[in-house]
C-alpha cells in the first residue's frame, strides 16, 4: 500500500536517477536531506536549461496520453539525458498547432491538430514561440470521464520488446486540467525514456479522486507536496507493473 515512507522512497530515487551529484552530496533516505534536495531544484527549476513545450488548441485526456507517449519515444538520448537533469520540464501553451507549422518546427502533432511539441530544446529555442502563446488555461477541475483505453503508436521500440498492459491511474480530488497536465506530463515522459511505456503498448487510464488507497505494485509513481498537508507527499498519478498482452 501507498505509505508516507514509501512515497519518500520513491522520491529520493527519482531525484538520485536525475541529480546523482545531489544524492552523492545529501542524504536523500532522511526527511531534512531529502527536503533540501527538493528545494534545490525547486530553486534551480527557475533557470531551467532544457525543456519541451506543448501548445494544445484543446484538451481530451486519452489522446494527450497517447500523443505524449510518442513524443517522448522519439527524443535522441542525448536529448533525453539533458531533459531529464531538468526533470523533464515542459510548459503548456495555448494555440492551434495549424496556424503555427508554417512559422515553427513542431516535432509532434496529434492526428486530429489538437496538441502538437516542440523539443526538448535549450530554453532560448522556444523563446519567440513562449511569447507569441499565452499558458493553456487549465484552472478547471479535470472532468469526471470512464476508464479510456490508449494503445501507444510509434516511438523507438526496443528489439525483441513485446507489448504489454499497464493501468494509468490519475488522481482528480482537488486536481486542476493544468495540475493533471504537469503531473501526468512527467510520469508518462520519464516512463517512456526509461523503457516502462513503447510502442504498441496498451494503457488503461483510470480516474479516481484519490490514489492513497490503491494496493499496487506500481512501476512508476508521480509524487510531490499535499498542498493542505506541507508536511506530506501525495502521489497524483500511477502508472502500475506490466501484464503481457495474449
Amino acid at each position: 500500500m501507498i505509505s508516507q515512507e514509501m512515497l519518500r522512497e520513491e522520491l529520493a530515487q527519482r531525484i538520485a536517477a536525475a541529480r546523482p551529484e545531489l544524492a552523492a552530496r545529501l542524504d536523500l533516505s532522511s526527511p531534512d536531506g531529502l527536503l533540501a534536495a527538493r528545494r534545490e531544484i525547486l530553486q534551480a527549476a527557475q533557470d531551467a536549461k532544457v525543456l519541451a513545450i506543448c501548445v494544445l488548441r484543446s484538451f481530451d485526456l486519452p489522446t494527450w496520453v497517447r500523443a505524449t507517449c510518442e513524443f517522448a519515444g522519439q527524443i535522441g538520448p542525448d536529448a533525453a539525458a539533458e531533459w531529464r537533469r531538468d526533470f523533464t520540464r515542459t510548459v503548456f501553451l495555448a494555440g492551434n498547432p495549424s496556424n503555427l507549422v508554417d512559422r515553427f518546427a513542431l516535432d509532434h502533432v496529434t492526428e486530429d491538430g489538437s496538441a502538437a511539441w516542440q523539443g526538448p530544446a535549450p530554453v532560448g529555442d522556444s523563446a519567440t514561440l513562449r511569447r507569441l502563446l499565452k499558458l493553456f488555461d487549465g484552472s478547471a477541475e479535470l472532468p469526471a470521464s470512464p476508464p479510456a483505453v490508449v494503445r501507444v503508436g510509434e516511438g523507438r521500440a526496443g528489439e525483441g520488446r513485446t507489448p504489454v498492459g499497464r493501468d494509468l491511474y490519475v488522481a482528480t480530488a482537488g486536481v486542476t486540467t493544468a495540475d493533471c497536465l504537469v503531473h501526468l506530463n512527467h510520469l508518462l515522459a520519464e516512463a517512456v525514456l526509461d523503457g516502462l511505456i513503447g510502442p504498441g503498448d496498451r494503457l488503461t487510464v483510470r480516474q479516481v479522486p484519490w490514489l492513497s488507497g490503491l494496493p499496487g505494485p506500481f512501476a512508476a509513481l508521480r509524487i510531490t507536496d499535499s498542498p493542505n498537508r506541507p508536511t506530506e507527499l501525495r502521489v497524483y498519478a500511477a502508472l502500475t507493473e506490466e501484464t503481457h498482452d495474449d
